[in-house]
């Protein structure tokens, strides 16, 4: 019996880590009509997750960017990515006095050739199991608007159209490979049925 419990605290402790690794994590990102505009890397830091964003194919000038709710990213107008990640309720805007949500970050600067190569950071954010994840509920989006956030107006920073969107979400396991024993899905008696 003494034997049992360290087994299972180390068993229990072993999956308990391996559910919080999710870091870095990089998804694609998409305009409206389904090109890849490049990717956005998250990464959990002691103060939230740090986005590195590496795209083409955009306006020049500012932009804004937000984490959305749900991860769906449904074009040409990405509605379907709900609204603003906002687990406590707060008002839109980096500079609301009662704000901001989990999911609004400084606007993005897009250089005259279209590029981003940018860090920004959500603050409060983790990847791991909490109140503040962005994988929360199956995952969030990132979302980039038209224009730039005016950081205060309700309740989106009068940004304009949703012009780009990536799933935040943990990859499913390739459900395609082939089980290393046969017997698991009954393959070898189907043949012998035949």
């Amino acid at each position: 019996m003494k034997r049992f419990i360290p087994l299972v605290m180390v068993l229990m402790i072993g999956s308990a880590c391996n559910s919080q690794v999710r870091s870095p994590l990089e998804i694609e990102m998409y305009n409206a009509a389904g090109d890849s505009l490049g990717t956005a890397t998250l990464s959990e830091q002691p103060d939230g997750v740090q986005i590195k964003l590496k795209l083409e194919g955009l306006t020049p000038g500012f932009h804004a960017i937000h984490v959305h709710e749900f991860p769906e990213c449904d074009g040409p107008d990405f509605k379907s990515a709900g609204n603003h990640y906002n687990p406590d309720s707060k008002k839109h805007g980096l500079m609301h006095p009662e704000g901001p949500h989990l999911g609004d970050l400084p606007n993005i600067e897009v250089e005259g050739d279209g590029t981003v190569d940018a860090e920004i950071m959500a603050n409060k954010a983790t990847l791991k199991d909490d109140k503040y994840s962005l994988l929360t509920g199956g995952g969030t989006s990132l979302i980039i608007h038209a224009g730039q956030d005016d950081g205060v107006s309700q309740p989106a920073g009068n940004a304009g159209e949703r012009i780009a969107c990536g799933k935040i979400q943990l990859e499913e396991k390739d459900q395609e490979q082939d089980p290393q024993n046969p017997a698991e899905t009954g393959e070898e008696q189907n043949k012998d049925e035949e």
